[in-house]
């Protein structure tokens, strides 16, 4: 699997990210990153980035790390974000890199596509300042049917 083709196949997929600036930075077997950039017009009233960016840029990690694992059988699920949870940990400043994980076996959860015609998980997003501190962390919970 090619994922930088993947990676940039992503890049302009997603007409709100590319309005927020997001970046995708890598995709990979199960897992995604995305970079928030810096900027006033993403920032909150007390000069930190906006509670709504960094929700994005955790959607948008777990999107890359889906697409991660189930590239190769796109043509035969349909996916959907059904939820999601974030923790805001720090006040985050500057630029913020958002990394999705999927811990489970991608297999796995295409057999149960097979036996049960859907399939539901988490992805585990972890949200980093330049520093490498955590700002927030997310866990988005994926809905895959058989299409």
């Amino acid at each position: 699997m090619d994922y930088e083709v993947v990676r940039a196949g992503l890049e302009g997929a997603i007409p709100f990210n590319q309005h927020v600036g997001l970046e995708v930075l890598a995709v990979g077997p199960g897992t995604g990153s995305v970079r928030l950039p810096e900027g006033e017009h993403l920032n909150n009233h007390v000069g930190s980035q906006h509670a709504g960016g960094l929700f994005t840029a955790g959607e948008a990690a777990s999107g890359a790390a889906f697409v991660g694992a189930f590239a190769e059988h796109l043509g035969r699920i349909t996916p959907l974000a059904k939820s999601a949870s974030i923790e805001y940990l720090k006040l985050a400043k500057g630029p913020i890199t958002a990394t999705g994980t999927l811990e489970r076996d991608p297999d796995e959860l295409m057999s149960e596509v097979d036996d049960a015609g859907r399939s539901e998980f988490p992805i585990g997003v972890s949200l980093t300042d330049a520093d490498g501190t955590e700002v927030a962390r997310m866990t988005v919970g994926w809905h895959i049917r058989a299409s």
